[in-house]
């Protein structure tokens, strides 16, 4: 049976790659995380079998009943891609390796506390608002500065980057508009803070825009495991 997962796979693998030679990037320099939500755990363990190993889930649940069954592959990195109540912040503390979705000081300084202390601080990501859509999740990014400030006494997670997701858009150029709104801040935040190193912006439909922008992590689902269930 023919894995079209891994074949997906190395098709997205291609566009990043083209992508990055059209923007002057070095294509190493820029992930895939294969969103897997509400994919069943075969179609992870073909992504993994196909050598991949990046996986991001939506759901608090449904991600942590994923990261046991599939315990054994130790080399998994497992992110957490979706908006998180703080009454679930601790399943994302225990489980997760990354957290992209941080939106208030109130969830930074939960997964700080409830991070065990056996395991590497939890990498997170701040979520900016970057079009100030009231639909959308994230932080306005005058609150951004304030925000890093305040958390910047919590070690048991280290703050990595920025996430956003720009307004729905088929045009490169509109795209284009939002994504380096967020290459700016992010540049800013690279002065201060040299930990800085990841750019969470790029999904299925905006890959080419992102990572001209400056994206090091690109979110795929559709692409890769097909529409969702």
């Amino acid at each position: 049976m023919t894995n079209h997962i891994a074949e997906n796979l190395l098709s997205v693998h291609a566009q990043i790659k083209q992508c990055a030679v059209q923007a002057g990037r070095d294509p190493n320099n820029i992930e895939l995380l294969a969103v897997s939500k509400t994919k069943p755990v075969s179609d992870i363990v073909l992504a993994y079998e196909a050598g991949h190993r990046s996986f991001g889930e939506n759901y608090v649940q449904e991600g942590v009943d994923k990261i046991a069954e599939l315990k054994h592959l130790t080399d998994i990195s497992w992110h957490f891609i979706g908006p998180l109540q703080s009454n679930k912040s601790r399943l994302v503390a225990e489980n997760f390796d990354w957290m992209h979705s941080v939106d208030r000081y109130k969830i930074a300084k939960r997964l700080h506390e409830q991070r065990p202390h056996y395991a590497k601080p939890l990498n997170i990501c701040i979520q900016i608002n970057i079009d100030e859509e009231e639909t959308k999740a994230g932080i306005l990014p005058h609150e951004l500065m304030p925000l890093l400030s305040d958390c910047e006494k919590l070690d048991r997670v280290c703050i990595r980057g920025l996430m956003a997701i720009p307004k729905a858009s088929k045009v490169k150029s509109e795209q284009m508009t939002s994504f380096k709104k967020v290459q700016a801040l992010f540049a800013t935040c690279q002065q201060k803070y040299p930990q800085f190193d990841t750019l969470s912006i790029g999904m299925s439909g905006d890959i080419p825009a992102a990572i001209e922008c400056g994206s090091t992590i690109v979110r795929v689902g559709t692409a890769i495991f097909g529409a969702r269930d």
